[in-house]
């Protein structure tokens, strides 16, 4: 009895497996439903948020340099224990290296939060030394944009 029933079974795993010749009716269409289909509603692609604006140097600034750009480095604690904030931006027109500007940003232009690596930033100042010998911003101005 087991072996008729696995003949069986393999007969209608091969006939529905068997190609079929052209002559055979297509499947039928599917039935348009009385009830509308919910369909995905096309969501706009997200924009990058618009780059801060590079601060203008005013005239009566000797030394001074802008910058703006996303910050690849946050020094919350500063070593000398003033209280300020240093970050690096990545951008064109460097101060620092090649593509990178170190930024002083004193206590009274610090944000309430602490940037992030990410955020963008924009900054305006005289260039100055900075501890390790390396040229930095020493913000006038100072902005910052969550990413």
């Amino acid at each position: 009895m087991l072996k008729v029933v696995l003949i069986a079974l393999v007969a209608v795993v091969v006939y529905a497996a068997w190609p079929r010749g052209d002559d055979e009716p297509a499947a039928p269409p599917p039935a348009a439903s009385a009830t509308p289909e919910a369909m995905a509603t096309p969501r706009p692609t997200p924009r990058a948020p618009a780059r801060l604006r590079r601060p203008q140097c005013p005239d009566d600034v000797p030394g001074c340099a802008s910058t703006s750009g996303r910050i690849v480095y946050v020094e919350r604690v500063d070593p000398d224990g003033d209280g300020d904030l240093h970050v690096v931006v990545t951008d064109r027109r460097s101060v620092t290296l090649p593509g990178l500007t170190a930024v002083d940003v004193s206590k009274d232009l610090r944000p309430r939060r602490d940037p992030r690596v990410g955020d963008q930033a924009a900054a305006m100042g005289p260039v100055q030394t900075g501890s390790y010998d390396q040229s930095q911003i020493h913000a006038l101005t100072f902005r910052v944009r969550r990413r």
